[in-house]
């Protein structure tokens, strides 16, 4: 699975930015799908998840009720809705394949396949 993620930029705080990732493959719609973000000097974190079939979400307490992941299995595409953006949401965001049951979707190690990034930027 090759993946390719896209959608960040420079936001203004309380602003809102959709991410989208883009999957090869035929088996996309079996796969866990993640979000995580890393910011300079600091480790790569856990935003959210959603399962295969999109009926099962995760999402990091710092984000709860601000973003939103979907996906779309006939366009092999997940999103990550972000809305009223802070300062601190500023990072690189990666999205993340993987197989893992639901209680490793929140680390690294749960996830087979990453993208390359894109850059989120919120200004004050």
């Amino acid at each position: 699975v090759q993946l390719q993620a896209s959608g960040g930029g420079l936001v203004q705080a309380g602003g809102s930015l959709r991410l989208s990732c883009a999957a090869s493959g035929r088996t996309f719609s079996s796969y866990v799908m993640g979000w995580f973000r890393q910011a300079p000097g600091k480790e790569r974190e856990f935003v959210s998840a959603i399962s295969w079939s999109g009926g099962s979400t995760r999402y990091a307490d710092s984000v709860k009720g601000r973003f939103a992941i979907s996906r779309d299995n006939a366009k092999n595409t997940v999103y990550l809705q972000m809305n009223s953006l802070k300062p601190e949401d500023s990072a690189v965001y990666y999205c993340a394949a993987g197989r893992a049951y639901s209680d490793n979707w929140y680390y690294t190690s749960g996830y087979d396949y990453w993208g390359q990034g894109t850059l989120v930027t919120v200004s004050s």
